[in-house]
């Protein structure tokens, strides 16, 4: 990587139970599924040496158990997560926002969110066409989206970054 080139990893929270006792959705916990999926994406992370400099999370409940059980496989202080109220139901200009606001230090960024948004910003980011999933789902839950980004954070732009690769949490053995 060069000292030009950032990393950013979307990470959809994983299979999430729509069968719980959740007040709302915000709530929803993660599948018994979702649970093996988080610490596998993790553990992927880990294999491929893609280690975030920075993780920036949606609060909602099943992207805070994705990521907390990806941190554990990844040796993450979970303490140094930056909670993002705002990547929780976020539009394109949001996440945009958000992704700008990144420190230029940090080369490697992974962000933990929910759909459409983040197919949204994946759309947004590539120059590429980009494959989609037999169900019609570009980022299925768990799956991990890594983009090469030239310069800055905050010049990021439309069509600016590459996509290096989409894995699904059943490509993460």
């Amino acid at each position: 990587m060069s000292k030009k080139t950032r990393h950013l990893m979307l990470l959809r929270h994983a299979k999430s139970s729509w069968k719980s006792d959740a007040e709302s959705d915000f709530d929803r916990p993660l599948a018994k599924r979702g649970k093996l999926d988080a610490a596998r994406a993790g553990s992927w992370l880990r294999r491929q040496k893609l280690i975030p400099d920075l993780i920036l999370s949606s609060p909602a409940q099943r992207a805070r158990r994705t990521i907390s059980k990806a941190c554990r496989e990844l040796s993450f202080d979970e303490d140094e997560i930056r909670w993002v109220p705002e990547i929780y139901d976020a539009s394109l200009n949001d996440l945009v926002k958000i992704l700008k606001a990144c420190p230029d230090k940090a080369k490697t960024v992974l962000m933990v969110g929910h759909n459409p948004g983040l197919e949204y910003l994946l759309e947004y980011l590539c120059r590429e066409p980009l494959p989609v999933a037999e169900d019609g789902k570009l980022l299925t839950a768990g799956c991990i989206a890594h983009l090469e980004v030239p310069g800055k954070w905050s010049a990021v732009t439309k069509s600016t970054a590459r996509l290096l690769s989409i894995t699904r949490p059943t490509e993460m053995e």
